[in-house]
């Protein structure tokens, strides 16, 4: 998360990004910032904080290659799941659904071999474990049942 991401976009697109996200909270406009990230040839992405609703995101939704909910507070690893993420999940799938089906969800934050099937069964298919493999003693074995979890939650 970085204060006016639009000055930056395109050392990222340079630097060899294939997604670039930003947040909607940083105050900029949104839509021309996704307009603009597209132009260079990557997938767009918008996240939300878990504060914010996913409403919030419904008038760009059509423009968007993925969604990401924050599950926790931005700022440092290792924080718990906030559980409210759940019911934002399900309401994001239902607004994706109506607006763009090919869009992903992504969910970062408290991701671990206990939350993981929830947060697939809610609607999410990308997801981001950072403290739950790191860690852990064997790597592969985390990943390897958290994405057989996943894949059996996921709702479709």
């Amino acid at each position: 998360m970085i204060e006016n991401p639009e000055r930056y976009i395109d050392a990222f697109a340079r630097a060899g990004a294939d997604w670039i996200t930003v947040h909607q909270e940083t105050g900029y406009h949104l839509h021309r910032t996704i307009g603009a990230i597209k132009e260079l040839g990557c997938k767009a992405g918008a996240v939300l904080n878990p504060a914010t609703g996913a409403e919030t995101i419904a008038p760009i939704l059509g423009d968007l290659d993925l969604v990401m909910l924050m599950s926790v507070n931005p700022g440092f690893g290792g924080q718990s799941f906030i559980r409210s993420s759940l019911d934002k999940t399900r309401r994001l799938r239902e607004l994706i659904r109506e607006k763009n089906p090919s869009c992903a969800i992504e969910i970062d934050g408290g991701v671990s071999p206990v939350t993981i099937g929830e947060i697939a069964g809610a609607g999410a298919n990308i997801f981001v474990a950072g403290s739950a493999v790191f860690g852990a003693d064997d790597y592969e074995k985390v990943i390897r049942e958290m994405r057989e979890t996943a894949e059996k939650a996921f709702f479709v």
